[in-house]
């Protein structure tokens, strides 16, 4: 262990290091509570031995310092008091030591208090240990919590709370923040055709085109089955059309066969559509979510393999939506 001892007695000081140099610790020694404090802040320290009365900090002042602001590593405590001092015990107990000695301090008693010491922290660090191991087992559990199992991406709950927070957002600086959402085509047909195996191999496999295509502050979710959903912060509408159809180009390109599709090409594609939000539009999300659902309903129903854009007013209803098909 590495000890500390404080006193500012000389006398004391030679006879506490010796003891604890005998026993095979590791000892440092400041000649008063201020020192003993700089010390202490520099590096982990496992015992003081703290004198009740020095220049500086006395012992019941570096106890309740030791206490109130070392975070992280547990540090044993034993004051050391004179013959005459019993009174002083308590109090020093009560500002955070662990036990006391006696002056004059005999060998075996400092031992016996190191041993002790040693036992103690050993259940601190196990204690901190187990502290860490849950708090990194939270902190997976959240993780899983908020992500889609087959594709690694966000699922439908983190979906939702990046939405919110990225509508705060704009209308907190004012700035436009879009969504695309795709669905891949005709994939009933591709998972009866090649078997549900195959289809989540494509699923992964669309979710990684997607990935690949996304720039800096972009993300993807899985929102359903086989649709994903794009968020696109500070991004406008033509911004979202950009990016729908970047992704919507990387998965044709992947040239994955899909022979059971009734339409060209035997390939499987995805169909996309975009919506924005604007600053001093009275659109929420969920309508926003209903805007570019709707206008991925056209883009399908437009042949499917192309970007459609929901209209850019407050309101779902509209005459149409602008379609980029597909090349």
């Amino acid at each position: 262990m590495r000890v500390l001892v404080a006193d500012d007695d000389p006398t004391s000081r030679v006879v506490l290091k010796s003891v604890v140099t005998r026993l095979g610790h590791d000892c440092l020694v400041a000649t008063d509570g201020s020192g003993a404090w700089d010390l202490l802040l520099s590096e982990p320290v496992d015992v003081l031995l703290t004198d009740w009365m020095m220049p500086g900090l006395d012992g019941p002042e570096l106890c309740r310092r030791v206490r109130e602001e070392l975070d992280g590593h547990y540090t044993y405590v034993v004051l050391v008091t004179g013959l005459g001092a019993r009174e002083q015990v308590l109090e020093g107990m009560s500002a955070g030591a662990d036990d006391y000695l006696i002056k004059p301090v005999e060998p075996f008693d400092v031992q016996t208090r190191l041993v002790a010491a040693e036992r103690v922290t050993g259940l601190h660090r196990q204690v901190s240990d187990y502290r860490q191991q849950l708090e990194q087992a939270n902190v997976e559990l959240l993780r899983l919590s908020r992500t889609d199992g087959l594709t690694g991406l966000g699922n439908r709950r983190r979906m939702e709370e990046d939405l919110d927070r990225a509508h705060a957002r704009a209308e907190r600086v004012g700035e436009p923040f879009s969504v695309a959402l795709f669905d891949i085509d005709h994939f009933k047909l591709y998972n009866d055709r090649y078997g549900h195996p195959a289809g989540d191999e494509a699923l992964r496999l669309v979710t990684e085109r997607i990935q690949g295509v996304l720039r800096k502050a972009e993300s993807a979710y899985r929102y359903g089955g086989e649709e994903f959903l794009l968020v696109l912060p500070d991004c406008d509408l033509q911004g979202a059309a950009i990016a729908a159809e970047r992704c919507r180009r990387a998965v044709e390109e992947v040239g994955l066969a899909h022979a059971a599709r009734p339409t060209t090409p035997p390939l499987v594609t995805i169909s996309g559509a975009a919506a924005s939000w604007t600053p001093g539009a009275p659109r929420s999300v969920g309508v926003l979510l209903e805007a570019v659902d709707l206008a991925l309903y056209e883009a399908k129903s437009a042949g499917r393999n192309r970007i459609c854009l929901a209209p850019d007013v407050a309101t779902v209803a509209g005459s149409g939506s602008p379609v980029v098909p597909g090349s």
